[in-house]
C-alpha cells in the first residue's frame, strides 16, 4: 500500500507542480449550478479557479427554465451548504427574508454572475473540450475548441454530459441496467403503464417515426434507449408575450398521433398535451415541462438515443431537432385544420415570456438532458444505497429526492394501442447519504477528477440524484475535495473523507442522515 501511495504522489507531482500548495488551479468544466458550487467552494477554500461554460450563460437548467429547487419533492431540510445560500440570495433578489425555492431563470442567473464575480471565478463562454492531454494518469490540461489550452491541478467535469470525463479515459456507462446486474426491482424495461388508445400506426401500417415494437423487448432487461428529453419553455398569457416562432423545419405528419387524439377527445385542453407551472411567478407566466403518459408532449420520444456519445455537430442536430419538434407542435396547435377551436384559441392566448432569454429569441439555451452519461467509478450507486443502505462513512451530501425517471420509449402493442415506457417515480421518505467515491473517477484511470453530476450510479440510483439541488450539493463538496487535493499534492481517491467532512460541517453541509427527525414530504 505504501508503495502504491508514493507511485500515486509521484504521479501527482505532474500535475500540481511545485507551487501547488501556495496557490493551486481548479478548472471546472461546465457552468451547470453544479459547477458553480463547485466553483465558489475552490475559491473560498483557496484555489485559483477557471469555469469553463459551453454556452453564453451560467446556470445550466435553472438558467434555462427550470425554476424549482424541487422542494416539491425532497425533503426540503436537507437543503444545506451553498445551495442553502444561494436560494436565500434569491430570496433576497425578490425581496424576501427566507430562501426562495422557486424563481425564474433571470433573476437566478443574476444571482450565479454575482457569485462567481465575488469569488474572482474567471469565466470562459461558448468554448468545448476538444482533448484532453494526460502525463500517466494525471490531467495536465485542456485543449478547447476555441484553440485555448487550460492547465490546472485538479479538473471538475460538472457537465451533463460529462466530455471531459469521457475524454480523460475515465469508464462511464449509458442507458438502464437489467434488474439482474445490481438486483435493483426498478431497473430494466418497464411496459408497466396503462395502454393509451391510439394507433401507433400509419394508415398504410406502417410504425410511426418514434415508435418501437414490443416483440423484442421483457420488462427488467437492459437498454440503451435513455429518458427522453425536452425543453423549458417559459410562455406567458400577457400583452407583452413573443408569439412563437415558426419552427426551421416543420412536418405536420410528426403529430399524426394528436391529430388522432384531437379527432377522438374534441375537449382535450393544453394541459393535457404539456405540464404548465405558475409556482410563485408573476401573474399569466408559466413554466412547462413534459407531460407524463400524454399522448403526444413536449418530450422527442427517441431524439436522444444517440445523444450520449455523439461530437458535437451530432449534438446540435439533435438540439435542433428537439426545438423544431417544440416549436412545431405549438405551430400544429396554432394552426392546424384538426385542432378543435376551443384549443385553438386557448393556445393562441399564449406566447414566449419577454423577460427571458432575450438574447436567444427567448428561447432556452439548454436543452434538458435528464440522463447522459454516468461514470463508472470507484462506487457505483444504486436503489439499495436510497433504500436499503443509506448510511456512508464518507458522505459528502444528502440525498432525498423521488426517484424520478420520465418516460424512455413509446411501445407499439397492437395495431390500435402503445404504451410510454420507462416510468419510474417513487417516493423517498427519509434522506440517503451520498459517498464521496460516486464523484471519484477508479485511480488507475484519472487521479485528478471529480463529477459531480455524471456521478458513478446505476440508472435507478442517478434518477434520485439527478436534480439540481443535489447536484449543487455534490458540486461543493467536489471544489473542496479539489484544493485538499491539490494543496497536498494527492490522488482524489486518497482525500481524506475525515477531513473533507470536518470542512463540509463547518461550511453549513448536512450529510448525517441521523443529525434530525426528518419531515417526510408528502406532495402528490
Amino acid at each position: 500500500m505504501k508503495k502504491i501511495y508514493i507511485i500515486a504522489t509521484i504521479i501527482m507531482l505532474y500535475a500540481f507542480g511545485p507551487n501547488a500548495a501556495v496557490k493551486p488551479t481548479v478548472v471546472i468544466y461546465g457552468g451547470t449550478p453544479a459547477g458553480i458550487s463547485a466553483a465558489v467552494a475552490a475559491a473560498r477554500h483557496g484555489a485559483k479557479v477557471i469555469l469553463i461554460e459551453q454556452t453564453r450563460h451560467v446556470g445550466g437548467m435553472n438558467t434555462s427554465g427550470i425554476g424549482t429547487a424541487e422542494t416539491e419533492h425532497l425533503i426540503e431540510e436537507t437543503i444545506s451548504g451553498i445551495p442553502l445560500e444561494i436560494y436565500s440570495r434569491i430570496g433576497k433578489a425578490y425581496g424576501i427574508n427566507k430562501p426562495a425555492f422557486y424563481f425564474e431563470s433571470h433573476v437566478v442567473e443574476k444571482v450565479f454572475v454575482d457569485l462567481l464575480a465575488e469569488q474572482n471565478v474567471s469565466v470562459i463562454y461558448e468554448a468545448f473540450v476538444n482533448s484532453v492531454n494526460k502525463t500517466h494518469n494525471a490531467i495536465t490540461s485542456i485543449t478547447l475548441t476555441n484553440g485555448k489550452t487550460i492547465s490546472g491541478n485538479v479538473f471538475i467535469d460538472a457537465t451533463y454530459e460529462g466530455d471531459l470525463m469521457a475524454r480523460a479515459g475515465v469508464s462511464y456507462t449509458y442507458g438502464r441496467e437489467s434488474k439482474t446486474q445490481y438486483n435493483e426491482s426498478l431497473a430494466g424495461i418497464r411496459l408497466l403503464d396503462k395502454p393509451i388508445d391510439v394507433s401507433p400506426y400509419d394508415d398504410s401500417g406502417h410504425l410511426l417515426p418514434g415508435f418501437v415494437e414490443a416483440k423484442n423487448l421483457t420488462n427488467g432487461e437492459a437498454s440503451k434507449r435513455i429518458i427522453n428529453y425536452n425543453f423549458r419553455l417559459m410562455m406567458s398569457t400577457n400583452s407583452d408575450r413573443v408569439p412563437f416562432p415558426f419552427p426551421l423545419h416543420y412536418d405536420a405528419s410528426r403529430f399524426i398521433t394528436l391529430k388522432r387524439l384531437l379527432a377522438e377527445k374534441p375537449d382535450t385542453k393544453l394541459a393535457d398535451i404539456i405540464d404548465m407551472y405558475s409556482w410563485n411567478y408573476p401573474p399569466g407566466k408559466y413554466e412547462t415541462n413534459n407531460k407524463q403518459n400524454a399522448v403526444i408532449s413536449l418530450g422527442l420520444f427517441g431524439g436522444n438515443t444517440d445523444y450520449p456519445d455523439a461530437d458535437y455537430k451530432k449534438r446540435q442536430q439533435i438540439f435542433q431537432d428537439h426545438k423544431d419538434w417544440t416549436l412545431g407542435l405549438l405551430y400544429f396547435l396554432q394552426h392546424d385544420q384538426s385542432v378543435p377551436r376551443t384549443l385553438h384559441d386557448e393556445v393562441n392566448r399564449y406566447g414566449l415570456a419577454p423577460d427571458e432569454f432575450k438574447d436567444n429569441h427567448n428561447f432556452p439555451y439548454y436543452l434538458y438532458v435528464r440522463e447522459a452519461r454516468r461514470m463508472i467509478g470507484s462506487y457505483v450507486q444504486t436503489q439499495k444505497d436510497i433504500f436499503e443502505n443509506p448510511k456512508k462513512p464518507d458522505a459528502i451530501a444528502l440525498g432525498s429526492h423521488f426517484v424520478d425517471c420520465h418516460h424512455v420509449q413509446k411501445v407499439a402493442i397492437s395495431q390500435t394501442q402503445y404504451i410510454n415506457e420507462g416510468r419510474i417515480w417513487v417516493k423517498v421518505d427519509k434522506p440517503y447519504e451520498l459517498t464521496y467515491r460516486i464523484i471519484t473517477p477508479k485511480q488507475n484511470e484519472c487521479t485528478n477528477l471529480l463529477v459531480p453530476v455524471c456521478v458513478s450510479a446505476s440508472h435507478v440510483g442517478f434518477c434520485s440524484v439527478r436534480v439540481e439541488v443535489t447536484w449543487m450539493q455534490l458540486g461543493q463538496a467536489a471544489g473542496v475535495a479539489a484544493v485538499m487535493a491539490a494543496k497536498n499534492r494527492e490522488p482524489v481517491q486518497i482525500v481524506n473523507t475525515d477531513s473533507l467532512q470536518k470542512i463540509l460541517r463547518k461550511d453549513g453541509v448536512l450529510f448525517n442522515r441521523d443529525e434530525k427527525n426528518w419531515i417526510s414530504n408528502d406532495k402528490p
